[in-house]
């Protein structure tokens, strides 16, 4: 039976931007947003604050958008300061490549594989001695789904979830006991799957 697995963000990522005042390069986002209405044309920022020196940046989300054209509860989210809005519009790839932004989701993340490791600590594996999910000859299949679109190394996720060494799952792949239809060796943000072969 496939294993489900989901990554899901656990804070805001950092952002990546430098800072005018000291030259420092990561920003939180406040989760405030500014909102100035110019008679029926109205701009809205995003404020993230410099890791370094507290230096307030303006992140544009929208410029002398009319009014009438914004949903009402997008203007209510707005206006409350809505932490999920927060997030989906540092998740909009539009909205960061129109800030110059890049984002740092270490530590920001996690994988739920949705009960204990199949591989225990991953001693178990190592040492090639049964589990309680059946003996060493069985395939495990995983899928791997996204909550939100974070940018991760596949090796770095698999070792989280067995909890190996990112050196011992490189090593797996390279033997062919570690496989999926798509290439393990960069980055993904979307649904995947893969099989580690016992």
């Amino acid at each position: 039976m496939p294993r489900n697995w989901v990554v899901v963000p656990t804070c805001l990522p950092v952002i990546l931007r430098r800072c005018r005042v000291c030259a420092c390069g990561r920003f939180r986002a406040s989760g405030r947003f500014r909102l100035n209405a110019h008679h029926k044309l109205i701009d809205v920022w995003l404020l993230a604050l410099c890791t370094g020196c507290g230096e307030t940046v303006k992140l544009t989300v929208l410029e002398r958008t009319p009014v009438r054209s914004l949903r009402p509860e997008l203007l209510d989210r707005l206006h409350h300061n809505d932490p999920v809005l927060t997030a989906e519009l540092m998740q909009d790839p539009l909205m960061r490549r129109r800030q110059r932004i890049a984002l740092d989701w270490d530590g920001a993340w996690r994988v739920e594989t949705g009960g204990p490791d199949p591989l225990g600590d991953g001693a178990a594996y190592r040492a090639g001695c049964e589990t309680a999910y059946g003996a060493v000859d069985e395939a495990i299949d995983v899928s791997v789904r996204f909550a939100a679109p974070i940018p991760l190394r596949p090796v770095r996720l698999i070792a989280e979830g067995f909890g190996l060494s990112r050196t011992e799952v490189r090593r797996l792949i390279a033997e062919g006991r570690l496989v999926s239809a798509v290439r393990l060796s960069g980055r993904l943000s979307g649904d995947f799957a893969f099989t580690l072969k016992r």
